[in-house]
């Protein structure tokens, strides 16, 4: 089994906010897959949905960005799911709106909801997906800035972005990370 872990606070008014871009992402993917992230497990909101590649878990953490790595334990401790079988997906103010980067290991960098999960996990040996958010303004609040909301114009500049790492998972979830990096980690280019 795999699970697909989308960062992000729990509440309505995070709801838009930069930093629940995983959210969105989970959220996009379950329409995408037909099903809904309802049912209650794991400190988090999951749906199980039967793929080629075997069952996939879709994972929203219900414990605030910040302690993410608590449901993401629950997954691996009572969940049985190994590290290898994890994908993180979240937000990332160093790299501009519309970039992705796909890793297969790593620190969580300045990213709190990763560094709880490394932390928790006691290994950073766990896949990502890292969806631009920046960049962060001069003299800006980092905290401020990924909790305030996107402008319409960002909202839908987003809708690329989100599609693009949904093609990365798919390749992931195949077993392919490494053409998913080749093809992904570039800078993006919007069309004319």
């Amino acid at each position: 089994m795999w699970a697909v872990v989308g960062l992000g606070n729990p509440g309505r008014e995070y709801t838009c906010s930069r930093h629940n871009v995983g959210f969105e992402f989970i959220k996009r993917l379950a329409r995408r897959w037909n099903t809904r992230v309802r049912k209650r497990s794991h400190l988090s909101k999951v749906a199980g949905v039967d793929r080629p590649e075997g069952k996939v878990l879709l994972v929203l953490p219900q414990t605030f960005m910040n302690s993410s790595g608590r449901a993401v334990r629950s997954l691996a401790d009572q969940g049985g799911i190994r590290t290898g079988r994890m994908v993180v997906v979240y937000d990332d103010f160093d790299l501009p709106l519309g970039e992705i980067r796909v890793r297969r290991e790593g620190s969580g960098g300045s990213h709190k909801g990763m560094g709880s999960i490394i932390e928790e996990l006691g290994t950073g040996d766990v896949a990502r997906i890292r969806i631009g958010i920046g960049p962060l303004p001069e003299q800006a609040d980092p905290v401020e800035y990924v909790l305030s909301p996107f402008t319409e114009t960002e909202r839908q500049q987003l809708a690329d972005p989100l599609e693009r790492a949904a093609e990365a998972l798919e390749m992931i979830l195949t077993g392919d990370i490494d053409a998913a990096m080749n093809r992904f980690n570039a800078p993006f280019r919007p069309p004319p």
